[in-house]
């Protein structure tokens, strides 16, 4: 989905125009979930404008309510990390998750991507089912993310 089509849930692929959505997002993602905060106002602008990532926002009648991000892992030939998979409260079980992931793994599988890996915490269960539902499957550490205790990988491509 895009902006400017007639549903009130949009996906959009942020450019520099979103950049306060993506900071208010990412803000109340490190809040809620209690991680410590590694993206600095520059590093979501540099983020923005580089072409070898990807950030997506669900839109709901023009609210942010939801983003996701891609980044690529260069020591993992074809790999892409998801990261920051949020959900604001009011706008949760609505699908806007899955939105976004089916928009993130589009574009992964549209840059040659062949997986995509992510990490996790134990205690976000509700996370943790969803990745496991669309496929991801436990893999070992591939990062050194002191805060993450669960380690998932998913392949993109199709199944022979």
């Amino acid at each position: 989905m895009e902006r400017g089509d007639d549903s009130p849930i949009q996906i959009v692929k942020a450019t520099l125009l979103e950049e306060a959505d993506a900071s208010l997002l990412l803000d109340e993602y490190y809040r809620e979930v209690g991680v410590v905060q590694i993206d600095t106002p520059d590093a979501i602008r540099n983020f923005l404008r580089d072409p070898d990532f990807g950030f997506w926002i669900a839109y709901v009648e023009g609210t942010p309510a939801g983003c996701v991000a891609l980044r690529p892992i260069p020591r993992i030939r074809g790999a892409g990390e998801c990261k920051r998979l949020y959900v604001r409260a009011p706008f949760r079980r609505r699908g806007l998750a899955e939105a976004l992931l089916d928009a993130m793994e589009a574009h992964a599988r549209k840059c040659g991507r062949s997986s995509i890996y992510l990490d996790s915490k134990d205690d976000l269960q509700n996370a943790i089912a969803l990745y496991l539902r669309r496929g991801y499957e436990p893999c070992i550490r591939y990062n050194e993310n002191p805060q993450a205790t669960v380690f998932l990988r998913k392949s993109l491509r199709d199944p022979a």
